[in-house]
C-alpha cells in the first residue's frame, strides 16, 4: 500500500492531478489562492474582476496541465502567476480596444482621441509585455540577423553604418532585416501572439 505524504509539495501534486487524482487540484488552488488572488488584486484594483482573472487562470493551469504544458523546474507559483499576469494584460488589451471616448460639439477632436489621454498603469503594463515579447522574438534570431535588427531598432545606426560595422554590403544588411522581419512574423503567427496596444 502506498503512503501519501501529509505535506506533499506541489511537484506531489501536480503529478497526482496527472495522474488523476482530481483532488490534488483543490489542494494547490487552496495552498496558493492568497498569493494568486493578491497579485491580480494589485493590480486590477477590482474585487469582482480579480475573482474573474482568479477563476480564469486556475481554468488555464487545469487545461495546461492537463495538455502536458507544464514542465517542473520547481516554481509552480511563479508559473501559475505568470498565466494570471498574461491574462491580467489582454483583459487591459481588450480593455482598451473596446474603449471609446466621448465627444461633445464644444471640444477638440484632439482630447477625445485615445493616443492623447494620459498613459496608465495598464497601458504601461502592455507596452512592457510587448517590448518583453519583441525582445524575446529578437533573442531567437539567427545571430547575422539578430545583429542587424541591434543596431537597427535598439542603437539607431543606418543601414550604412551597419554595413560598415558588420562588414557586409548594405544589400546584405538590408536582406538581413527583412528575413528578420519574416521570420519574427512568422513566429507571432504561429504563437498567435497580440502585439498591439
Amino acid at each position: 500500500m502506498k503512503l501519501r505524504k501529509i505535506n506533499p509539495t506541489d511537484y506531489d501534486l501536480v503529478k497526482q492531478f496527472i495522474d488523476g487524482n482530481d483532488d490534488s487540484i483543490d489542494t494547490l488552488v487552496i495552498r496558493h489562492k492568497d498569493r494568486v488572488y493578491t497579485y491580480i488584486y494589485l493590480i486590477v484594483k477590482n474585487h469582482q474582476l480579480s475573482e474573474d482573472l482568479f477563476q480564469d487562470t486556475f481554468i488555464k493551469v487545469i487545461r495546461s496541465l492537463r495538455l502536458g504544458k507544464y514542465q517542473d523546474n520547481g516554481k509552480f507559483l511563479a508559473w501559475v502567476l505568470r498565466i494570471a499576469h498574461n491574462l491580467i494584460i489582454d483583459h487591459f488589451r481588450k480593455e482598451k480596444q473596446n474603449k471609446t471616448f466621448s465627444k461633445d460639439d464644444y471640444e477638440l477632436d484632439i482630447f477625445n482621441s485615445a493616443k492623447y489621454c494620459e498613459e496608465t498603469y495598464e497601458d504601461e503594463l502592455i507596452r512592457n509585455q510587448i517590448h518583453s515579447d519583441i525582445r524575446n522574438l529578437v533573442d531567437e534570431l539567427p545571430d547575422d540577423q539578430r545583429e542587424v535588427v541591434i543596431l537597427r531598432h535598439y542603437k539607431g545606426l543606418s543601414f550604412k553604418e551597419i554595413a560598415n560595422q558588420t562588414n557586409v554590403s548594405i544589400n546584405t544588411a538590408l536582406g538581413r532585416m527583412r528575413y528578420a522581419l519574416i521570420n519574427m512574423r512568422k513566429t507571432i503567427e504561429d504563437r498567435n501572439m497580440s502585439l498591439t496596444f
